[in-house]
């Protein structure tokens, strides 16, 4: 099995999001998959119960409880994605410990990427494979993405070749219960969401080995 921690101290930089369509995405090339919400708003257990009975599944957690959680999941799932709320810390902090890969969610603007550092700071401390993902990128926006990758790598984190645009088909599929892929499977968000999940099938394989 292997765990996937999404994290980041800024709100609305999409963890939850790149968190289901991970999920989602595993379990589409048969590899069972369980999102554990350690988030106390509870934004993915919502969009599991609006999911009904179609996997993944999604289950909750408090952060202490967080170990036995994965245990537990380890009985159905082959790939586990940790969603985690933002400003908070320890709830990171056991996230990234039970990891074998972490990925930051951030837009790349200024205010985002500043949030990065205490990100970073965690991840120095653990040595785990970390990479910055960035989300809701503007059309045309390849300057910007330039230099936020920079102002990532500065801070000592790698940025994911993969980026998330500014999509409708993500908001849209989030408020049914379902993933891009299933509102348009033609579209560039459901594009942006299967080369992920092959980035990540690859890097998984790869620590592994």
């Amino acid at each position: 099995m292997s765990v996937i921690a999404i994290v980041s101290q800024k709100g609305g930089s999409g963890k939850t999001t790149l968190a289901l369509h991970l999920a989602a995405s595993a379990t589409h090339a048969k590899r069972p998959a369980c999102v554990i919400d350690t988030d106390p708003q509870a934004t993915a257990a919502a969009w599991g119960d609006w999911r009904g009975d179609f996997l993944p599944l999604v289950v909750t957690s408090p952060p202490a409880r967080l170990a036995r959680t994965i245990e537990n999941a380890k009985k159905e799932a082959e790939i586990v994605v940790i969603d985690t709320p933002p400003h908070a810390e320890a709830a990171m902090r056991e996230a990234i410990k039970a990891a074998d890969l972490v990925l930051i969610p951030s837009r790349p603007r200024a205010f985002d990427l500043h949030a990065l550092e205490a990100v970073a700071d965690l991840i120095a401390l653990t040595g785990k494979p970390a990479f910055v993902v960035f989300n809701a990128v503007p059309s045309g926006a390849t300057r910007q993405i330039a230099e936020a990758a920079e102002t990532a790598s500065r801070l000592g984190l790698k940025p994911c070749p993969v980026s998330f645009g500014e999509r409708a088909d993500f908001h849209r599929s989030s408020a049914k219960g379902e993933v891009a892929a299933e509102i348009d499977a033609n579209g560039k968000a459901a594009g942006e969401a299967a080369a992920l999940w092959k980035w990540v099938a690859r890097r998984l394989k790869a620590t592994a080995g």
